[in-house]
């Protein structure tokens, strides 16, 4: 181990071995430290019934995974990554036995709604389609750390995703698209009068219309264990069972990146209360 790491990483979730991969494939020295037995985080798939029925508790299905720029650029079909999907990336059923559909086809979607707001979700989506990986690009990083590639393209999402979903709800009459549109949104785990939560209704039917709504073969943990194996090929590699309590406990490094809440980070880094306030 050289004397100093480029980078420690504290945290086996998806976002830290992300993180630890990218760094590692532009030649730094990486390791991972995560408390828990096994990685994973929130993707990880554990057997909790009878054996040999493996579950994932926490994330299932992975739109903005097949969909990641980041994913893209990794290899993680090598090392086991394989995405299967469904029929149909996601149903929402009425007490009458039908559904709301959100299909792969916009058409589709549309159809599903019924007349009187087939129209509106098919204007709704129209500036989007077949633009996913520019928008996702844009949409997804940090304020200033890059141009927009497609600035107006930005601004109008930005103009549509911006008001909280109860005001885009008005936009249709009936109950089949209100009710399949705020459970998109709700996946944000926020009330819907929030700011920009029409974004989020709005980024995963786009991501279902682009690339769909797959599952991991094997379970999320196959995204994990993808992610590890590749970091490991580039020099990486992750500890488990190491429980970090103070930075004195990690080896020196000359960046520490955290995939933790911000409690944790404060707890470990000496910050004292700091984050106290924070709710997830």
């Amino acid at each position: 181990m050289p004397s100093m790491l480029d980078a420690v990483v504290v945290g086996a979730g998806p976002n830290g071995l992300t993180a630890a991969v990218e760094l590692a494939r532009r030649g730094l020295s990486v390791e991972v430290f995560e408390a828990k037995d096994t990685i994973g985080g929130g993707a990880r798939t554990e057997e909790l019934t009878l054996p040999g029925f493996r579950h994932d508790p926490c994330s299932a299905v992975h739109p903005l995974g097949i969909g990641s720029p980041a994913f893209r650029r990794m290899p993680l079909d090598r090392y086991g990554l394989e995405w299967l999907h469904p029929e149909l990336p996601m149903a929402h059923p009425f007490d009458d036995g039908t559904a709301a559909v959100l299909a792969r086809s916009v058409a589709e979607t549309a159809a599903s709604f019924g007349p009187r707001d087939a129209g509106t979700y098919r204007r709704m989506m129209a500036p989007y389609r077949g633009k996913w990986d520019v928008l996702v690009r844009d949409f997804m990083s940090l304020p200033l750390s890059a141009l927009p590639r497609d600035p107006i393209g930005l601004a109008r999402f930005g103009l549509d995703g911006l008001p909280p979903y109860e005001w885009t709800m008005r936009r249709f009459k009936d109950d089949r698209a209100r009710a399949l549109m705020a459970g998109l949104v709700g996946h944000v785990i926020a009330p819907l009068s929030g700011l920009a939560t029409s974004a989020v209704g709005l980024v995963f039917a786009l991501a279902a219309h682009e690339n769909g709504w797959p599952l991991p073969r094997g379970g999320s943990q196959s995204i994990s264990d993808a992610l590890a194996a590749y970091l490991r090929d580039l020099g990486g590699s992750v500890h488990t069972g190491f429980e970090v309590k103070r930075l004195d406990d990690l080896p020196p490094a000359r960046a520490y990146v955290f995939d933790t809440s911000p409690t944790a980070l404060a707890r470990i880094a000496g910050l004292g209360r700091a984050y106290e306030g924070y709710r997830a």
